[in-house]
């Protein structure tokens, strides 16, 4: 999450630190929770420069940890994408995503509660998989391909769909006068997300700000690049949709709105 969030500022991720706090350090959750933090860093290309492991017994319950990090990364301050370019035309591009990624697992957890399905249960959207294997699949690095579009010269800006998921996130990426228009008919609706506004009762214009819907990246191009920044993208191995554009804000108009939700998330 943390590289992604590097990436749309147009930066390259350069290293990573993490903070592992427990009770009592358990060696064999720790190393494979540093073992996912290191594949995750040379996904995307950065350093694992250290970390701190924390023991504190009276804070923490039997079994439970805490995790965080933080990364750093470095872009020529005249190359740095700033959104100042975005004008009214533009397409939006959507990358899928692989999953909940990391965001809105508050919701997700009621949801399985709500449900009675126990996290050792056959997942009811996912063959083959339990249900915890398959709400917790990695949140998708996206820094290799989208530092290569940003490298070609084509990108306007880039938005991590974190938070805030489909509504909150692009518009901060444009300027205020413009709005961002999705067209939820232009990708289909992953399986989890399906099941959970399903199992959870979740209006649709809730499932768009609580969860990336199965868009992790979102790029601004002008309409001549949108094909070869699509193909480059689809090079770099990331499955891409042509999802909404860029248009006039007028007087009351949201700065984000997601159209077609009742036809496509059924």
């Amino acid at each position: 999450m943390c590289v992604n969030d590097l990436v749309v500022q147009g930066a390259e991720p350069l290293l990573f630190l993490d903070y592992f706090a427990t009770a009592r350090l358990d060696l064999e959750t720790a190393r494979t929770v540093i073992a996912g933090i290191a594949e995750g860093c040379r996904i995307a290309g950065c350093a694992l420069v250290g970390g701190e492991t924390a023991e504190m017994p009276g804070l923490y319950g039997k079994g439970d940890y805490d995790l965080a990090g933080f990364a750093v990364g470095a872009v020529e301050r005249d190359q740095a994408l700033t959104g100042d370019k975005v004008a009214a035309g533009d397409i939006v591009l959507g990358l899928a995503s692989t999953g909940v990624h990391s965001n809105g697992f508050s919701l997700v957890r009621r949801i399985v509660e709500k449900a009675g399905v126990d996290y050792r249960d056959k997942a009811p959207f996912a063959a083959k998989r339990d249900l915890a294997s398959a709400l917790l699949e990695p949140t998708r690095i996206y820094v290799k391909s989208c530092l290569a579009a940003v490298r070609s010269g084509r990108v306007k800006a880039l938005a991590h769909i974190t938070g805030g998921g489909l509504v909150e996130n692009p518009p901060r990426v444009v300027p205020g006068h413009l709005a961002v228009e999705i067209d939820a008919r232009s990708w289909t609706l992953p399986p989890v997300f399906a099941w959970l506004m399903r199992e959870g009762v979740v209006a649709r214009g809730e499932m768009a700000r609580v969860f990336n819907c199965g868009i992790g990246m979102v790029a601004v191009v002008a309409h001549a690049d949108a094909e070869p920044v699509t193909q480059l993208l689809i090079d770099q191995g990331e499955r891409v949709f042509r999802i909404g554009r860029i248009q006039e804000r007028q007087p009351g108009m949201p700065a984000a709105a997601v159209i077609g939700m009742d036809e496509a998330w059924r």
